[in-house]
Order: C-alpha cells, then sequence, then structure tokens
C-alpha cells in the first residue's frame, strides 16, 4: 500500500449528528481487511472475481462518502494490487514513463523518469508489507533472500532487472532497485532516432556482427549495455543456433528461432546447488552454439568467455562495466587474473585475440545514452592490447538542456579476414559528425 501526499480527506456521515473523516489510506485498509475475512482459506479467486468482491465491499462506503469515479477505480485498483501484483509496486512498474525504481526503505522512494530522479512523496504501509513484497517477486524465479543470503538479484515477469539487499547489510531497511525494461526491444533504427548512435556507425556494426566479430560492449550504470545488446542480437542469422547465459535473465531476442537462455542460480539454505556462470559458459560449449552471449561479465568468468571467443565460436557477444575501452580491457585483465595465476602477458594476448571490436556506451549530463566510442583491437603489440579508434563522439555544445554533437569517424577497420570469409564489405563512410543530439527515451 502507498501513503499519498495528497491528503484527500473524505466525509462520512453515518446516522448521527456527527460527522467523520476517512481518508483513501484509511478506506484502503478497511476494504482490504473486509475482503481479506471474506475469502475462506485456499479460496480460488480469479482476478475478475476479486475484482467484484473488492467493489461490493466498496459500494456500502461509496454510497457515505463524497467519493468520484476516478476515487473509487483509484481504491479499487489499490486493493488488487495488495492481493495481486506488485502491491505499491505495481503502478510504477505499469508506468512507461518509468525507467527505474528504488526503494531505499518502506518510507523512502525514487523513481528515474526520462533519464531525471525525483522523489516520490510516498510511503509502504510498514517494513514487513515491503518484505513481503520482495519475498513475492524472489520466489517467482526460485530464489532466496533472507537475513543470512540478504543480496539477490532476480527480474519480474516483463524482464525487468530486480536487485534486493536486506538488513543487516542495508542500514535503513530492505533496499529494492528495478531497472525497468521497453515492453517491445528496442531496434538499431529505434537508437538512431533517439540520437543514441549515427546511422553509419549502425551499418557498419550491423555488418560486423553478421560478419561474425566479437564484440564487446562497454560502458557504466544505466549506460543502457542490455538494450543494445538486444539491439546488435537482432543482426544475427536467424539460421545459427544462439545460447545466452545471464545472472538473471534479461535479454529479448526474437529473431532467432534456434535459442537457449540459461542463467545462474543462487545456492540452496545449506549453501548447495548453486550454478555461476563459469559453469555455464562451460556447458554452453557442449551444446554445439553458433554463438554464445554472455549478458555481463563481472568476474573470474571472463576467462571462461575469452576461451570460448578463441575455439571457434566467432560472433559472440558480452558486456561488461567501465570508464571506456582502454579501461575494459585493464578490467578484463584483473577479472581474469582473480580466477587463474595466469601471467598478465598471457591475459593480454587472450584478449588481443578473443575480442575484435569493443563498443563503449555512456550516460550524457542531459540524461540521454550514446554510443561514445567504437575501437577495433589491433592486437598484442610490445606487451600491451592496442586498440584503434573507429569512432569517436564530440561534442559541440549543448543547447535547452540538450547534448548537440555525433560519431565523428576516426580510423578505418584493419583487421577485415572475417568480412572476407563471410563475402561482406563496409558500408562506404560519409564522414562528419551528427548534430542531431536527441535526446534519448530508453
Amino acid at each position: 500500500m502507498v501513503h499519498g501526499d495528497e491528503g484527500y480527506q473524505f466525509q462520512l456521515k453515518p446516522s448521527g449528528t456527527e460527522s467523520n473523516l476517512m481518508s483513501l489510506d484509511e478506506l484502503y485498509l478497511t476494504i482490504r481487511q473486509q475482503v481479506r475475512e471474506s475469502m475462506e482459506w485456499g479460496e480460488p479467486l480469479s482476478d475478475e472475481a476479486l475484482t467484484e468482491r473488492i467493489e461490493q465491499a466498496l459500494f456500502a462506503f461509496s454510497k457515505a462518502m463524497n467519493l468520484t469515479s476516478a476515487d473509487l477505480r483509484m481504491v479499487v485498483r489499490r486493493v488488487f494490487y495488495s492481493f495481486r501484483g506488485l502491491d505499491a509496486l505495481q503502478p510504477l512498474v505499469d508506468d512507461p514513463e518509468i525507467t527505474e525504481i528504488m526503494v531505499n526503505s518502506h518510507r523512502e522512494l525514487f523513481v528515474e523518469r526520462q533519464g531525471h530522479m525525483e522523489k516520490l512523496n510516498h510511503t509502504f504501509e510498514s517494513e514487513e508489507k515491503l518484505e513481503d513484497i520482495i519475498q513475492a517477486i524472489v520466489s517467482q524465479v526460485n530464489r532466496t533472500v533472507n537475513e543470512s543470503s540478504p543480496i539477490v538479484d532476480a527480474r519480474l515477469r516483463d524482464g525487468s532487472r530486480v536487485h534486493v539487499v536486506l538488513p543487516p547489510i542495508a542500514l535503513k531497511g530492505p533496499t529494492v532497485t528495478i531497472r525497468k525494461f521497453p515492453s517491445k526491444p528496442l531496434h538499431m533504427e529505434d537508437l538512431i532516432r533517439y540520437g543514441a548512435m549515427s546511422e553509419e556507425a549502425a551499418q557498419i556494426l550491423q555488418t560486423l556482427v553478421r560478419a561474425k566479430y566479437n564484440l564487446f560492449i562497454s560502458g557504466g550504470t544505466g549506460s543502457g549495455k542490455t538494450t543494445f545488446l538486444n539491439a546488435l542480437s537482432q543482426f544475427i542469422p536467424s539460421d545459427e543456433r544462439v545460447i545466452t547465459i545471464e545472472d538473471a535473465a534479461e535479454l529479448q531476442i526474437h529473431s532467432v528461432p534456434n535459442l537457449v537462455s540459461l542463467e545462474t542460480r543462487n545456492a540452496n539454505s545449506e549453501g548447495k546447488g548453486a550454478i555461476a556462470m563459469r559453469d555455464l559458459i562451460r556447458a554452453s560449449l557442449r551444446m554445439r552454439p553458433n554463438r554464445i552471449i554472455v549478458g555481463e561479465v563481472r568476474g573470474a568468468e571472463a576467462l571462461d568467455m575469452l576461451q570460448a571467443m578463441n575455439t571457434g565460436h566467432d560472433g559472440s557477444l558480452s558486456t561488461g562495466h567501465s570508464n571506456g575501452p582502454n579501461d575494459m580491457v585493464s578490467r578484463l585483465e584483473t577479472m581474469v587474473l582473480s580466477g587463474a595465476s595466469l601471467p598478465v602477458v598471457v591475459v593480454r594476448q587472450q584478449i588481443a585475440s578473443a575480442i575484435d571490436v569493443i563498443v563503449h556506451l555512456a550516460r550524457m549530463r542531459d540524461g540521454s545514452r550514446k554510443v561514445q566510442e567504437i575501437a577495433e583491437v589491433i592486437g598484442f603489440v610490445e606487451g600491451e592490447v592496442k586498440l584503434s579508434s573507429l569512432y569517436q563522439f564530440v561534442e559541440h555544445g549543448q543547447e535547452g538542456g540538450k547534448i548537440l554533437g555525433g560519431l565523428v569517424k576516426r580510423d578505418t577497420l584493419q583487421h577485415v579476414d572475417k568480412l572476407r570469409m563471410a563475402g561482406l564489405t563496409l558500408p562506404q563512410a560519409q564522414g562528419g559528425a551528427d548534430d542531431e543530439g536527441i535526446e534519448d527515451q530508453d
């Protein structure tokens, strides 16, 4: 339940001389309690039957209170969500303008709306109610979260990413972060229209995916890596077999019929049964994949991903957190070394031979998300992984709070063997920057 800041008060006039005041929150609690008491233990109710029962309980109050039809619909919806859906979170999840929901405690709620953060003057009914919602979410994907295992990643039915941290780790109380994704995956044409990249760069990336170049997408939190990975995957030929590997399934790939989606599993209450990303990557190699898509590498699984790319699974895709292409190379080194005692030179050779192109995404000051750089991995030169920038985003200025600029071509692709084997050629470069700094609406 959400307590709003509207401060509505509705006058209830029973038989008698005194008038009582009842708020929407009090009415909500009363109706919810009456509906709960009317339900027999284990009684199955369809959504339509539950809605009808709520309306019947509300009917007696609607006569005595000056409620508008909008007020009645709101109360019915709130009571319904308390039995089905995500209670207070459901209206926020349903709001297409909200891209992120941040619950810092049962009394503190923030959302990101069209790239801008705002605090809502709403609270949950109690900390226990918020914990009930959390348990309902994680149980849907067979995950467990409690005091002994207070951190968990999960997802909603619509694919939205959920991250939960419980006390005593979270000092304020149960913390929930929900990253929403578009109900319909964005295509590359949408990203071009939103100003995330130029049409020329999109055509080149499309060709590289079709030619089975290994692409790695880097960027900071909220830069749109998963959205971009979904867009790139739409260029994979439909006659290939693709294996996706994720901590929490988020990818929405509809263009490949022969698709297998794998998801990691946490340990049970006895500390057994965990299936790590490394296990899934190794298992995928025995599933006859043409390509492997690793949702995000964070640790030692980076070594398995690089080895998969180096053992004939060309065209594989993955993502990772970094501040730029060169930083991504350094972070991959650190990830590999965290799980294997290998010489740094060997690790760098693995990176140089496995990854062909790094696409770096960034979130701009105006809240938009853009492709900041496309860099080719040239090879292992003098003990270092050498990169060549194919495109870079150049900022021209700012107008009306919007970043103006675009991708500018810097260099040409040097390794063209995979293009030749695929019988493809890169589109002719047009040159120049795209000055249409359109605000991203992802």
